[in-house]
């Protein structure tokens, strides 16, 4: 299976530097720096297509920026943003500060709002569920694309919170 993975333009809180989770904010004001972003990301995406399936998460950030890149997606509620519980409107600094160590090594063993169990538990049913399609467009988020990238790369999410993931970033996984 080839899965790309477009992280979700920019939001007022990604700029803050505010932890979103399940919160359905919108998407910003794309600068020219985003918009530039956007168009080598279909440059890469024309040579990637045709897609089986463009997914994005149930959260309008994602679905919005599917639209913004032309595709029309199916939501998937497996693609959710982790749930960070009382941290969701507040600096990623205040989550560091309470977790710091273990949020970097050993999230698996947090509970947010979710436990980050849990989030592991979904991705590996997305790729079941997912696991008959060749070619895959998911527009995610930060989270849930750095804990896949993780499950891939090491068979489980711990390693997660060392993979920097930016707004707009597009990678691409053999699975």
């Amino acid at each position: 299976m080839q899965l790309t993975l477009i992280r979700h333009l920019p939001t007022e809180w990604n700029k803050q530097q505010k932890l979103q989770g399940r919160r359905d904010i919108e998407i910003s004001f794309l600068t020219e720096e985003f918009q530039k972003g956007m168009a080598a990301n279909q440059q890469i995406l024309q040579g990637l297509s045709p897609f089986d399936v463009v997914l994005a998460s149930t959260l309008k950030r994602t679905q919005q920026t599917a639209c913004l890149y032309g595709y029309k997606c199916e939501p998937e509620s497996l693609l959710d943003e982790l749930d960070f519980g009382q941290f969701e409107g507040l600096p990623k600094e205040k989550l560091m500060l309470e977790f710091g160590e273990k949020w970097m090594s050993q999230p698996k063993e947090l509970v947010l709002g979710e436990s980050i169990c849990n989030l592991e538990g979904r991705i590996a049913l997305f790729l079941e569920k997912y696991k008959g399609f060749r070619n895959i467009l998911v527009f995610g988020h930060g989270s849930w694309i750095r804990a896949m990238i993780s499950y891939h790369q090491d068979g489980h999410i711990n390693q997660m919170n060392k993979i920097v993931v930016e707004n707009n970033a597009c990678i691409t996984l053999s699975i």
